[in-house]
């Protein structure tokens, strides 16, 4: 919906936001994050990437103290929270591999495109988790099943971080033309894809990696 200035609204739950033009509202994923990610009352939280900040909102009114960082903490990645800790870091990044000379810069194509493989966003969330967190601490993100829970698995192990899936849900395929299809069958390292066909439903994985 819009308001009367015609500025479009999202509202989720008793929270409305304005969404601006170079936000794109919560999709599926972000749905399913926001659902699944559980937060205790006096906790630190980071959120990484956070858009529209809907995951950062929900988790402030559960009672976490919480740093978004993205539109609402401007800086990429980790930079703006440098030297600090969290009892969780969370993040639903762009993860839709997108084929080298083929990226956009619109606020769709951005919300989505996660670098040749789909991992570039989400390997340095992982990877710097560690330095972030406290001890006993939780990185929680998500991915589509084509990107391979055993390659994040291997990943938070990589890193220190002992994984689990915390919850998963088979959601509409993406709307991709058959080009880009294509070339997610390239690389799709569990062979999750059918060989031929559009595909009408894709798991997607909340996942949870905890700092010894």
């Amino acid at each position: 919906m819009s308001d009367p200035a015609g500025v479009l609204l999202y509202t989720y739950g008793e929270c409305v936001f304005r969404v601006p033009d170079d936000v794109q509202p919560p999709k599926a994923g972000s749905l399913l994050f926001c659902r699944h990610l559980t937060v205790r009352p006096g906790e630190r939280v980071l959120e990484i990437g956070a858009g529209l900040g809907l995951a950062a909102v929900l988790a402030a009114r559960a009672g976490a103290r919480v740093v978004a960082t993205d539109l609402l903490r401007l800086g990429d990645c980790y930079a703006p929270v440098t030297g600090e800790r969290f009892d969780r870091v969370c993040s639903n990044p762009p993860q839709m591999p997108t084929a080298p000379g083929r990226e956009r810069t619109d606020a769709a194509a951005a919300a989505d495109n996660g670098g040749p493989d789909g991992w570039e966003m989400l390997d340095r969330v992982i990877a710097g988790a560690p330095a972030h967190l406290t001890a006993g601490g939780r990185l929680v993100f998500t991915i589509f099943a084509f990107l391979g829970c055993k390659a994040a698995f291997a990943k938070c192990e990589t890193a220190g971080l002992a994984p689990r899936v915390v919850a998963s849900e088979v959601q509409s395929f993406p709307r991709i033309g058959y080009e880009r299809l294509d070339y997610l069958r390239t690389v799709d390292p569990e062979a999750t894809l059918p060989r031929a066909g559009l595909p009408e439903r894709v798991e997607r994985f909340v996942i949870e990696g905890r700092l010894a």
